[in-house]
């Protein structure tokens, strides 16, 4: 963790930042937000700052944001005056934090944000394996290229490598590839000198050298333009970097992590991506699964988000009850573990007693989440439609759930009530689904009568 105080309290920010220390923070200290811009674009970067509430707060966030420079900001003040409290948050800080100091609420700042993106919660078997590798390759130089879908944990797991490695002491910095317009993403790897474009106010040291004697993670490596591609390529082979304007190489010294949701080799042979950097880049390789393949894994997850919101809430702990565990186990996480930690987090605030049920979770969209009333979970659709004789073999879950669906609606006659509830559906999903296939192109049989309720619109 590294620290940025900025201001002056004389000796309340001295111990402030003995305690920091103490908790095993690096802490640096400058006495106004010029000179901590100056140390941010110098690439001592830093994981989390501390600023005086009397400084300007709002204009000190947007130059950092007008320079791409992100990093959370807290604010700290004499005593616990509510009105600058107030102030300092609706100013864009996190936290506001009162001196004299308090060793426990310093603490607790620190660990919050270091909770954010280091915590690793595994118990599958196939996570297991995984972490055996990832330590086995921790303390090498070697790149390594972590792949999987959006959510499952990749910038997580490339953390955990670095705080293996030989380099654990040193910085671990992160880009992210896909954030950032093309046109600038140069400049955020390699760093510009000053007047070198149209608002290159002053020297910008790059992520290369920010993470200098560290770890760098790029990101969703796949979407760098095939113009940064080959100048990744030459600062890997060379270990050494152009900041751009500038008029000599820089060497540098770094362990090279990557990460991308994409199949690399697809993008190779559609002409997207270097066959040769690929090839720089995956030296080694972590897969990380889905949650959907990791069941273990989602019932520790579950209860470690209710803990950590719960705490964060102000509210008892509170249990998931029986139902609400079946149902968060049968859903399939298309957005993993990014979408399962949104949704605890909803369903700790939405919860009226001291037991999470399904009433309390919803989906991003707004939709309760199934109860074997929504979506067919794979399991269910394989054991279903291994049980009516639709082969398996050679198809999707997707396909095999829509024959499973047009079947069952042939045998009921294209009673849609009768259909949903032989499939263990709720109607509004059965209709939802019918509606895609028809849009697909494919001939569903028409509602029927005697009490169908299937000719209301698909999406009411």
């Amino acid at each position: 963790m590294r620290l940025l105080i900025v201001g002056t309290m004389d000796g309340q920010i001295g111990a402030a930042s003995k305690i920091a220390m103490d908790r095993g923070a690096k802490v640096s200290h400058v006495p106004d937000t010029e000179s901590a811009l100056s140390m941010l674009r110098s690439g001592r970067g830093a994981d989390l700052l501390m600023l005086a509430a009397e400084l300007d707060i709002a204009g000190f966030i947007a130059a950092m944001r007008q320079e791409r420079i992100n990093a959370p900001v807290v604010a700290y003040g004499i005593g616990t005056d509510a009105e600058i409290a107030v102030n300092a948050i609706r100013a864009g800080a996190k936290e506001y934090i009162p001196l004299p100091p308090d060793a426990e609420l310093i603490a607790a700042v620190l660990e919050a944000v270091s909770e954010e993106t280091h915590t690793l919660i595994y118990g599958d078997a196939s996570m297991e394996r995984i972490i055996k590798l990832a330590d086995q390759i921790a303390p090498s130089d070697a790149s390594v290229l972590i792949t999987g879908e959006s959510g499952t944990g990749k910038e997580v797991m490339a953390r955990y490598i670095h705080r293996k490695s030989k380099r654990a002491e040193k910085q671990f910095v992160s880009l992210n590839c896909a954030a950032i317009p093309e046109n600038l993403l140069e400049s955020e790897l390699f760093g510009h000198e000053k007047g070198s474009f149209t608002g290159a106010i002053a020297r910008r040291i790059g992520k290369f050298e920010e993470a200098n004697g560290g770890t760098l993670l790029l990101d969703e490596i796949s979407e760098l333009h095939p113009r940064l591609q080959a100048k990744l390529l030459r600062a890997i082979q060379e270990r050494e970097i152009d900041r751009v304007g500038g008029t000599r190489p820089i060497k540098i010294d770094i362990r090279l992590l990557a990460t991308s949701n994409r199949d690399l080799n697809d993008a190779v042979k559609k002409g997207d991506f270097r066959e040769d950097l690929l090839f720089r880049l995956n030296v080694l390789n972590i897969r990380i699964p889905p949650l959907r393949e990791r069941r273990t894994d989602l019932e520790a997850l579950c209860h470690h988000f209710v803990d950590r919101y719960s705490a964060a809430n102000g509210v008892e702990v509170l249990t998931i009850s029986e139902k609400a565990m079946q149902a968060l186990m049968n859903h399939p996480w298309p957005g993993n573990v990014r979408e399962l930690e949104n949704t605890i987090h909803r369903a700790v605030v939405l919860a009226t007693g001291e037991e999470i049920d399904t009433d309390a979770i919803m989906l991003q969209n707004g939709e309760a989440l199934s109860t074997g009333q929504g979506e067919i979970g794979s399991g269910a659709v394989a054991a279903a439609a291994s049980a009516a004789g639709v082969p398996l073999v050679g198809k999707t879950v997707a396909e095999v759930e829509r024959d499973l669906i047009i079947d069952t609606l042939d045998h009921c006659l294209g009673n849609r009530t009768h259909a949903a509830k032989i499939l263990g559906i709720s109607i509004r999903t059965l209709r939802n689904k019918l509606k895609l296939y028809n849009e697909d192109g494919l001939d569903v049989v028409p509602p029927s009568g005697g009490g169908d309720h299937g000719r209301a619109p698909a999406t009411a």
